[in-house]
């Protein structure tokens, strides 16, 4: 068994639209069946949602302290 990859971090605090979205959408041009991307924002990326929902992906937002954002972002189960 392989130990999984460390997720690919999109540090995009700070930058401005549409940014964000470009490259979280790089680093998922080249993600691994079983690879994560974690997205860091300081403000909820609705419009990604659908998006990641169209495209296969799942995703997961949790909210740290101090309001920031982290976007777990997955390949969908397949069912």
């Amino acid at each position: 068994m392989q130990p999984s990859q460390a997720p690919v971090i999109v540090d995009a605090r700070g930058l401005m639209p549409p940014e964000p979205l470009n490259l979280t959408l790089e680093a998922l041009d080249v993600l691994p069946p079983d690879g994560e991307v974690i997205l860091l924002l300081y403000r909820e990326p609705t419009p990604l949602y659908d998006v990641l929902r169209r495209n296969g992906y799942a995703h997961r937002t949790e909210i740290r302290d101090g309001g920031e954002f982290a976007v777990h972002i997955r390949h969908a189960a397949r069912v």
